[in-house]
């Protein structure tokens, strides 16, 4: 198999592309937060991974803005209120989440521009997305920075005190993938649909899923 290669010391443009090109299909987090005057705030990321069952933790990475070197609000929220929402994508409101990336002015509604409805949380103040099937509230827990430069990356997490799903996900307490109908990111404007889904026996003793 004939190889390219290629080192990481150039543009941060180059590294981004390989990354989102390479790790596929990426889950998103669409994080909701409160800006400083009450507002909502509402911004999709696709570097989202879990991290613990017990205690329960996430974790997402924000970038800084390629186009201004600034934080974006969403790290700037969490660390002033120390708490957040993920809310979850299905394929019913890929357009709508979609619309929540656009690069507002501090303070303007992504709920309103993108026509999802804001719904309180129990335990934490800031909003939760009706739209989606599921939620986690969460409270900051900490993070790691890597830079201040355009591009350079930071890992928050959070802890999931809350969990909110919409019934008809699941059957005898698992989420049912094929009724959930998730969808990822991939590479540029790329949306990966996870419509077929396979069948592998694991390998190890206990299995929680099973």
């Amino acid at each position: 198999m004939d190889m390219t290669t290629f080192d990481t010391n150039g543009e941060f443009a180059s590294n981004y592309k390989f990354l989102i090109g390479s790790i596929l299909p990426r889950p998103i987090a669409v994080v909701s937060t409160r800006n400083e005057d009450g507002s909502n705030n509402v911004a999709p990321f696709s570097f989202f991974t879990a991290v613990s069952a017990k205690p329960m933790i996430i974790a997402f990475s924000p970038l800084i803005r390629s186009s201004t070197g600034e934080m974006k609000d969403t790290p700037k929220n969490i660390f002033r209120e120390k708490e957040f929402v993920v809310n979850f994508v299905s394929e019913e409101i890929v357009d709508q989440i979609n619309t929540t990336s656009a690069e507002l002015p501090y303070g303007q509604d992504e709920f309103q521009l993108a026509g999802l409805t804001p719904i309180d949380s129990e335990k934490i103040k800031a909003k939760r997305i009706k739209e989606s099937k599921i939620h986690f509230e969460c409270i900051y827990r900490d993070h790691l920075s890597y830079g201040d430069e355009p591009g350079c990356g930071q890992i928050i997490t959070g802890e999931v005190i809350k969990v909110h799903i919409s019934s008809e996900l699941l059957d005898s307490g698992r989420i049912v993938t094929q009724t959930y109908k998730p969808v990822g990111r991939g590479a540029g404007n790329d949306w990966i649909l996870c419509d077929h889904v396979i069948q592998k026996e694991r390998l190890m003793g206990a299995q929680i899923q099973k």
